[in-house]
């Protein structure tokens, strides 16, 4: 017997306002594991977010789970960056997801979704999945905030934030990631200058800092004698196109073996009323075949 093909009820628009529907409700948007982490803890995050620009979240992986995704990222690492802005002596891994599964948890931690579900529309996306390994000898990155690349004028709310992990303890001298707090708010016009205040997020393994897309920062000069290895993950608006096209790097495989938070940020979702489809439905549609 022939299957008949999938239909959804018929929905009536009468209004430009009934758009914000999602009219590929089939498959139902499910509730983020942000909302289990303790508000009183997500309350803090945000505000220290919202007056910084950044937040340090310490000890959110166990040694044991460090020295798994060190184990598992290390042979990997065999090209450097391209250009001086992504390190002439800095080991960078893309497409990560279809290389290991190690990274996973730092991509959907609950503490990082909960600040991402306050800040960003339901469906939000994972816009880059990074390795960074930062060698000895490396100079500092040039001070940049990440969406920059979308060309809306500042001063604004942020379109992406970002994480960086901490797989190597983050020191003084290793090449520990530069923020600049109150960046965050600056206009279109202004730059870096010697007055303003520079931190670097130190921080022991297992820890990251999650900062908004609008924040200055870069990553630090390596004066030690030993690699910082990191990774970044990062996200943005689900109406805006992400700087990695997951939907081509990652495989349908890969997709159904990640959990339902990243199979969503990965473009597997809707952001209605119907941004995202594929021939005309829900993308995760696909999975089925």
């Amino acid at each position: 017997m022939s299957r008949q093909p999938e239909t959804d009820p018929v929905e009536t628009i009468t209004d430009l306002s009934d758009l914000r529907l999602d009219l590929a409700r089939r498959y139902k948007a499910t509730t983020s594991v942000g909302a289990t982490v303790d508000l009183s803890v997500v309350d803090a995050d945000f505000a220290a977010v919202e007056r910084d620009g950044y937040v340090v979240l310490e000890n959110l992986l166990s040694p044991e789970e460090v020295d798994r995704i060190r184990t598992a990222i290390t042979p990997l690492l065999d090209k450097t960056g391209r250009n001086t802005f992504e390190g002439e002596r800095t080991q960078r891994v893309y497409s990560v997801l279809n290389k290991t599964r190690v990274c996973d948890r730092l991509v959907d931690h609950p503490r990082v979704l909960a600040l991402l579900d306050r800040m960003f529309l339901p469906n939000y996306l994972l816009s880059q999945l990074q390795v960074i390994n930062i060698n000895p000898g490396e100079v500092a990155q040039l001070l940049h905030p990440d969406d920059a690349v979308y060309p809306v004028p500042r001063p604004r709310p942020p379109l992406g934030a970002a994480t960086v992990w901490a797989i190597d303890a983050f020191t003084n001298d290793n090449g520990a990631t530069v923020v600049l707090p109150g960046s965050h708010r600056w206009d279109a016009n202004r730059r870096p200058g010697d007055q303003d205040t520079r931190l670097t997020a130190v921080m022991p393994p297992g820890s990251c800092v999650f900062f908004l897309g609008t924040l200055w920062h870069g990553g630090g000069a390596n004066h030690s004698d030993h690699a910082r290895l990191a990774i970044t993950a990062q996200y943005c608006e689900p109406w805006l196109r992400p700087q990695e096209a997951f939907t081509l790097s990652t495989n349908r495989d890969t997709v159904r073996a990640v959990s339902e938070e990243i199979r969503r940020m990965l473009g597997y979702s809707i952001h209605p009323p119907f941004i995202g489809m594929v021939d005309g439905m829900h993308p995760k549609r696909l999975l089925r075949t």
